[in-house]
């Protein structure tokens, strides 16, 4: 094999196994769980509480909204923890620090509950007047 047909085939094996390198997690098996626990979904809400500039959200308005949009959606349970938390208004350049509520909701994958996050963080950002409402969700293994 000439000189330059191997340097160039060298060179190709080189870049290639530098992309393999640098692809990191993307060549990753689907994530496995130990045993006893198995994948569920893990989805996160947070929830602002201020209308405006303005603590506006009650406690009781909170929990109202709990039992009325996210318990019959998700049954099976979930956890409210009481946040402080800041955001940025980009359109006034200004942070803004508001009370908030983060809602815990783990679930069997179904794109019916996904859709129910969706209708959950849209409810919210209608009855209160809000901008949005941060929702993550992943994969996570689960045992009770």
């Amino acid at each position: 094999m000439p000189r330059h047909i191997r340097q160039l085939f060298s060179a190709c094996i080189a870049t290639l196994t530098v992309s393999v390198l640098m692809s990191g997690c993307a060549w990753l098996p689907p994530q496995a769980c130990l045993p006893p626990s198995r994948i569920m979904v893990s989805a996160e809400m947070i929830f602002g509480r201020n209308i405006g500039d303005r603590p506006g959200i009650s406690e009781s308005a909170f929990a109202n909204f709990v039992a009325r949009e996210i318990t019959p959606r998700f049954p099976d349970g979930l956890t409210v923890i009481d946040g402080d938390g800041q955001w940025r208004d980009s359109a006034r350049n200004v942070d803004v620090r508001e009370r908030a509520k983060v809602v815990l909701i783990t679930f069997a994958d179904d794109a019916q509950k996904h859709a129910d996050l969706v209708a959950i963080a849209e409810s919210y950002k209608r009855q209160f007047s809000q901008q949005s409402v941060l929702t993550k969700v992943g994969n996570v293994c689960v045992s009770f």
